[in-house]
Order: C-alpha cells, then sequence, then structure tokens
C-alpha cells in the first residue's frame, strides 16, 4: 500500500555531504525538507539544487530544525499532511536507502514508530565514538529499568505515524529530541521496533560528539529527560 512520506533533515554545515544523502533516498517519499539550522556554509543551495524543500531555522539546536521542519508541514493543506514522517541525519552517516526497511513495520504491520539500531555488527569502524556508546547503552539501560523499554539505540534514523507523531507534543530544542521522543512513545504505550542498520564514519566532523562541550551537553540533556519522566506520573 502506498503511503505519503516526508522526510525531515536537519542540517548544520552539512554542504559536503547533503547532496550524497538526498540522492540516495528511496522515491517512495513525496517530499524530502533539510531544514537549515544557521550553516555559515552553502547547505541551503546546495540541498535545493538537490530536489529538496529548503526552510530556514536560526536558532541553533537538533530539536529547533526538527520542530521547524514540523511545523512546515503543520502549515500544509491537510490533504498534502503525510501518514509517515521520517527522521534522517545530513551527515551521511546512514544509508538514506535503507529507509524502506524503516517504514516497513509502519505500512505492512501497522507499527507506530520504528527505530534504526545502530548494531555493532553493521557499524563502519570507528563511527561511534566512546561517549555516543556510552550515552547509548546507559540510556537504553535506563529506559529498560525504569520503563521496560526493548529499545537499544537512540539512532536519529527513525520513522513514526505523523499522527502519533504530533501527539507526544515534541518539546526539546536540542539534542534531547530523540530520547524524548522515544521516552513519550513508551508512556503512550505506542507500538514500536527496532530495525537494524548500517552506520559509517559520517563526513565532516559531529557537532556532539566531536567536541568535549558537544558530548557532555548531549549526555546531560539525554539523562535529564530519562529522570523527569522516570519520576513524572
Amino acid at each position: 500500500m502506498k503511503k505519503n512520506i516526508k522526510v525531515i533533515i536537519p542540517a548544520y554545515n552539512e554542504e559536503a555531504s547533503i547532496a550524497k544523502v538526498i540522492a540516495e533516498i528511496p522515491e517512495i517519499v513525496s517530499e524530502i525538507i533539510v531544514v537549515n539550522n544557521n550553516s555559515t556554509d552553502t547547505t541551503a543551495q546546495v540541498a535545493k539544487s538537490a530536489g529538496a524543500t529548503v526552510l530556514f531555522e536560526p536558532k541553533a539546536g537538533y530539536g529547533n530544525a526538527c520542530l521547524k521542519g514540523m511545523q512546515y508541514i503543520a502549515s500544509l493543506d491537510y490533504k498534502e499532511h503525510p501518514e509517515i514522517i521520517v527522521f534522517l541525519d545530513g551527515d551521511y552517516s546512514d544509508y538514506p536507502a535503507e529507509l524502506t526497511k524503516i517504514v516497513a513495520p509502519i505500512i505492512e504491520g501497522n507499527i507506530d514508530f520504528v527505530v534504526g539500531a545502530r548494531v555493532k555488527a553493521l557499524r563502519e569502524a570507528g563511527s561511534m565514538t566512546f561517549p555516543q556508546r556510552f550515552g547509548n547503552g546507559l540510556a537504553t539501560k535506563l529506559m529498560a529499568l525504569f520503563f521496560n523499554s526493548k529499545f537499544t539505540d537512540l539512532g536519529p534514523f527513525r520513522a513514526i505515524k505523523y499522527n502519533k507523531l504530533l501527539a507526544l507534543n515534541m518539546e526539546d530544542k536540542t539534542y534531547g529530541w530523540t530520547v524524548e521522543m522515544q521516552l513519550k512513545a513508551l508512556k503512550k504505550k505506542y507500538s514500536y521496533t527496532e530495525i537494524p542498520v548500517k552506520y559509517k564514519n559520517r563526513i565532516g566532523v559531529s557537532k556532539v560528539s566531536g567536541t568535549v562541550k558537544g558530548a557532555i551537553f548531549a549526555g546531560v540533556k539525554i539523562l535529564t529527560w530519562i529522570f523527569k519522566y522516570s519520576f513524572k506520573k
């Protein structure tokens, strides 16, 4: 069954990678939305030339960029609203062609939410830094402890039913976006699954794990969300 699928790609200084990402997204997608998150390079121009809808979000932050993409979709005529939203990074660390695997459980099994899990066997050496691996492991173990969660990763490559995404009332504006989505999905008892995906070394330097400040800030945000929801009735 054909579904209306839109992709949101937050992008900050990804001029070297964004065209490659866009080019490999399967044709089943109805619209590719690149949110230029205050880039100082030619990310916006490259993305537009590659065929994407380009939005501008001057407020720095991964969550801010994702929220801008959602605001744009909400502003469209209701007939253009998608059934599925896919979130994908612009650094070419994921394999965009695997989008069909990510959305399959929603299309074929009516699952609400799917996370692409960057399993060790499919990861290129060095593609996930120690802070990333440690943070993912700690966060998913805490989610298992507090919420009986089966998540093993906070992978940014993910798909969710549009109506379910709206019901989450997403609010995090920076690095807590992914874990917020997973925690709220658990709280609302959404059906979910993980799909193992390949993962490779990104083009350029990570804005989060590539710096000590970014890694610490991301870790604090993730833990803050987990403990906030652990004690929230």
